[in-house]
């Protein structure tokens, strides 16, 4: 459910997660919904997390690669926000999808600088 928002978009799964924006977009209608966000928000977040996946991943561009990572910094930090503020016990999602974005951050620069 909602949870799916936050999840997976840190990696080459997240492409799948980015995905269910546009081919199951009534369970992502009904998260967004649930946190009272409003749907219109589905088509440009979805495009936004597949280009920032290909940013992150195709590391063409240090610009872009570092701006993809702050969206979805800001995009799993408002997301556990707003499932704490609806209080439905789904943050948790958030709060690794968060660490896993940052573990994958912190190691790609050390990774990739040598």
């Amino acid at each position: 459910g909602a949870a799916h928002i936050a999840v997976g978009d840190g990696d080459a799964g997240g492409a799948i997660v980015a995905g269910m924006y546009f081919f199951n977009t009534e369970e992502i209608r009904g998260a967004f919904e649930s946190l009272n966000y409003p749907t219109y928000l589905i088509y440009p977040l979805g495009i936004a997390k597949l280009l920032g996946l290909v940013a992150i991943l195709t590391r063409k561009s240090d610009t872009l690669k570092e701006w993809a990572y702050a969206g979805f910094f800001f995009d799993f930090l408002l997301a556990g926000a707003a499932h704490i503020a609806v209080g439905d016990g789904d943050a948790g999602g958030a709060i690794v999808a968060t660490v896993l974005l940052l573990t994958s951050y912190f190691m790609q620069k050390s990774v990739f600088s040598k």
